[in-house]
């Protein structure tokens, strides 16, 4: 026997011609992957594509009456064919946790962050005492870069931002220690240097032996933690390779078209026309937790006709609540909008109006409504006779790009790319002369972002709209913006044209986004 030569390891995930019938349709076909020790392999791909099937599928998570078939699916050296409901729950938690997209659904609404956090040490390390179990929740919140997190693990989901209750969900997946790492859109609604810390963690994470599989839409995430990458389309995987080599010079002219669609060209800016929004010294704090928080002190910015007004920041830095008080769902403590000169409480009805394209426009739509009903709603709202109604939302689908067939679909029958040009078309209905974009992108599949992307533009030209586009993706705030302004902490650090903060920053917190944004 030669001494110096090793046996080969087995891979922690090992999967051979996984198959997923769904309703009697294939939704996961022949597909194939191995993940080693301290090894990430990225599935990616457009919505539909079967990676999330494909990665719950190896948590048993798959729906009620689908039919899993593989040649081989070994986790952690189990042959998992077989598994029953009990097997399934002894991996999860334990052998694999998982970071899934949805942290508001993920997490218990009822329950507090920090009890979340804790149950998966309670349940996998019932000998740790109490004090224990809380300093390594603790831990684990800092871990995730979660602010205060004394205080946040006292708070219910309900109460964190979007981007710290992802970050929530990080750490619980972690609280078991797991070898195997399920990471389904991890960083969605991040901003630039939480997602780099995000991103820090799950590279450590690596570097410690547990292996990853990670599904995003984000290449330049993938780009940064992947050893290999697979691209799927139609539940088939139709690329797979090194990350480097998928990435930078692709084999397929699907995969090239979905790193093409990744944004990196800058706007050509519209000459500074009348301003049409203004807003002047906004305030505005929150109690919570018995705690007073300041969302926003004494911020101050204005929009012209027919430009862009990026607005980028951490999570908690205050962009939504200000987009909230443009749009009318909050009051500021102190300071004023004005609208074409006049006050926002003051506004006439009609064109002089803001309107705002959320981030989940799932949840902007009635359930019970059709397409056409939304769009006839907003129309009703707007005073408009119900004879001219089925024409004007036939101009409204036209003008965002769908096809008059959908009218009769309702939300859960469109894609998420179908969903936010509906929400667009019934923003535009109500003539405004001002559209508000909060993370109206974020969700989004690449090749989807940047139809969505061009779409805003287009239909900006067209109607000498003023946009306030809040992000936390420098690179969709760079494409889109012809001014920019910073928030930290509520506050505004630094505003200008959008070539000065890209290419001059003078806050050192500015700098900080853009050096987590390059990489």
């Amino acid at each position: 026997m030669n001494p110096e030569r090793s046996e080969p390891v087995a891979p922690l995930i090992d999967v051979r011609g996984l198959t997923i019938d769904v309703g009697g349709k294939r939704i996961v076909d022949g597909v194939s992957f191995t993940v080693g020790a301290g090894e990430c392999v990225a599935i990616v791909g457009e919505s539909g594509a079967g990676k999330s099937l494909t990665a719950n599928a190896l948590l048993g998570l798959v729906p009620h009456g689908a039919r899993v078939s593989a040649e081989r699916l070994e986790i952690h050296g189990l042959d998992a064919r077989s598994f029953g409901e009990a097997e399934w729950r002894g991996v999860r938690g334990r052998t694999i946790g998982l970071v899934s997209q949805d942290a508001l659904v993920a997490l218990d609404p009822i329950r507090l962050v920090g009890r979340e956090v804790a149950e998966a040490i309670e349940v996998h390390e019932p000998s740790l005492s109490t004090a224990a179990v809380r300093e390594r929740v603790l831990s684990l919140l800092d871990a995730v870069s979660i602010p205060d997190s004394h205080v946040r693990a006292q708070q219910y989901p309900g109460e964190l931002s979007g981007g710290l209750r992802q970050r929530a969900l990080v750490a619980s997946a972690l609280a078991a220690d797991p070898p195997i790492l399920i990471a389904d859109e991890p960083t969605t609604a991040l901003d630039a240097t939480v997602q780099a810390r995000i991103i820090d963690l799950l590279v450590e994470i690596k570097k410690s032996g547990r292996g990853i599989v990670m599904v995003s839409h984000d290449l330049s995430v993938v780009a940064r933690i992947a050893d290999r990458v697979a691209v799927m389309r139609n539940g088939k995987i139709v690329e797979y390779g090194i990350a480097n080599q998928v990435l930078k010079n692709p084999k397929r002219p699907y995969a090239r078209a979905l790193i093409d669609a990744q944004p990196t060209a800058r706007r050509i800016h519209p000459p500074l026309g009348s301003v049409v929004l203004e807003a002047r010294r906004l305030s505005k704090t929150f109690t919570r937790a018995g705690s007073s928080i300041s969302a926003v002190g004494s911020a101050s910015f204005s929009v012209a006709a027919g430009r862009t007004l990026g607005i980028v920041g951490e999570s908690g830095s205050g962009k939504s609540t200000i987009a909230r008080i443009l749009v009318g769902l909050e009051t500021p403590d102190a300071g004023s909008v004005h609208l074409e000169g006049a006050e926002l409480s003051s506004r006439p009805p009609g064109r002089t109006s803001i309107q705002l394209v959320d981030q989940d426009s799932f949840g902007t739509f009635d359930p019970r409504f059709t397409v056409a009903a939304s769009l006839d709603e907003a129309l009703s709202v707007s005073g408009v006779p119900r004879r001219e109604r089925s024409a004007r939302i036939d101009e409204a689908l036209e003008r965002v790009g769908l096809d008059g067939s959908l009218r009769r679909r309702r939300r859960h029958e469109l894609s998420g790319g179908q969903r936010q040009r509906v929400a667009i078309a019934r923003a535009l209905l109500r003539e405004p002369a001002v559209l508000v974009c909060d993370e109206a992108v974020s969700a989004l599949d690449v090749s989807v972002q940047a139809d969505i992307l061009a779409l805003l533009q287009r239909v900006q030209k067209e109607l000498n709209l003023a946009v306030v586009f809040i992000s936390h993706d420098l690179a969709v705030i760079a494409e889109v913006s012809d001014d920019i302004v910073v928030m930290k902490d509520g506050l505004i650090v630094e505003s200008g044209p959008a070539a000065a903060v890209l290419d001059g920053p003078t806050h050192e917190f500015t700098r900080e986004l853009l050096a987590a944004f390059m990489g």
